[in-house]
């Protein structure tokens, strides 16, 4: 019997019937009142699941483009940027703005741990700090497990002349993002992740003080130009033809979201996050990520020596009809990262670990059934 799979990845994520439905319905022209009353919709709770009062572009492309945007919005060629590379994505920020032309000062950090405020500090405080425009941050690396103190590097830049850019596309909408009280002049996030929407939207907000440095950024731009957007979002609209069928199920993505509670999303998604890394543990697996910046989105884990983890990865796969995902660049091969982000609930949880544990029997790793069941029942609330 087939079944629906079961994506326990960092993204895409399982999409909800009811967002799946709105977006299956016919086709509306993108300047009508009918759309409008979408965009308006989506654009009111965008701002509450931001935490933020100004503006919140939408934009039709992956989270990497709202990156990229917001670099060539934000600089000009020649700025200095601090960049804090925690593995994939902060290494994709440093590529971007490499491919501007920009000074990019960069804090290597090694895979599997974190960056705070004052490691930031530091940086800034040194002569190779001077005259930096701007810090740019992944808060939820996905590629490691890591979280990144975003609130604390906040505090360090509120008194510094230079923006504080973070991708959140994995985190929004699941974690913590207090986008005004934390002092983040840019945030980028994705559809595809914990705001339960297939791949192809991004979603930028914008502080008064980023605006001030969009109007004098000399980059050349035209489809990603931040001031057509805030423009036509001015007028309720789009500057070109938006992606139609994703804001209208973006639209019912984020009443879900609203009416769920963030407060109630964000503990639900600690829950999970603490009952997957006790319950991993409990079958004798390492994790990856340091477990004081561990997410609560993805945890990441240690291949045990001499097991074939992505044999297991591809048993869950074709056998279980569950996707996790495997290593990235050097991890590949030696980790493997179980999502639990959007919506997914503890019983997606044990399902996901049950067969993890007939994986891990079938190639070889001993372990006693159901054990990590139990540890993560323990802890379950959700």
């Amino acid at each position: 019997m087939k079944k629906d799979k079961l994506l326990m990845t960092p993204g895409p994520t399982n999409v909800p019937y009811g967002v799946r439905e709105a977006m299956s319905r016919p086709m509306i022209h993108h300047r009508t009142d009918d759309f409008g009353l979408y965009f308006s919709c989506l654009n009111k709770n965008l701002k509450k699941v931001f935490q933020t009062d100004n503006p919140v572009l939408t934009l039709a492309s992956s989270g990497t483009g709202g990156m990229e945007a917001s670099i060539v919005n934000c600089f000009s060629p020649g700025d200095k940027v601090l960049v804090a590379n925690t593995g994939v994505f902060g290494d994709r920020f440093v590529k971007i703005a490499t491919a501007y032309g920009l000074d990019v000062v960069t804090m290597d950090i090694p895979w599997g741990k974190g960056v705070n405020g004052k490691d930031i500090e530091e940086i800034l405080d040194s002569e190779e700090g001077e005259d930096v425009k701007g810090v740019l941050v992944t808060h939820n690396e996905t590629s490691t497990g890591v979280t990144n103190d975003i609130q604390s590097i906040g505090e360090v830049l509120k008194e510094r002349d230079c923006l504080f850019i973070i991708d959140a596309i994995s985190s929004l909408g699941g974690m913590d993002v207090k986008t005004d009280e934390w002092g983040i002049d840019i945030v980028v996030a994705g559809s595809q992740k914990a705001l339960m929407l297939p791949p192809g939207l991004a979603f930028v907000s914008v502080s008064d003080k980023a605006w001030k440095a969009i109007e004098k950024s000399t980059f050349p731009k035209f489809y990603f130009d931040f001031l057509a957007y805030k423009r036509s979002l001015e007028k309720n609209t789009t500057p070109y033809t938006p992606a139609v069928s994703l804001v209208i199920a973006a639209s019912q993505s984020l009443n879900m979201i609203v009416e769920e509670g963030l407060d109630n999303i964000f503990a639900r998604h600690k829950n999970l996050g603490e009952a997957c890394r006790k319950a991993i543990k409990s079958i004798g697996l390492e994790l990856f990520a340091q477990e004081d910046m561990a997410s609560d989105l993805i945890t990441s884990i240690k291949a045990p020596e001499g097991i074939d983890i992505e044999k297991v990865r591809k048993i869950l796969n074709l056998k279980y009809d569950i996707m996790i995902a495997g290593g990235q660049q050097h991890l590949k091969g030696k980790i493997i990262r179980i999502g639990h982000m959007g919506y997914v609930d503890g019983f997606d949880l044990i399902k996901t670990l049950s067969a993890l544990e007939r994986a891990l029997l079938e190639v070889g790793y001993k372990l006693e059934l159901g054990t990590s069941l139990t540890a993560a029942q323990n802890i379950l609330k959700y």
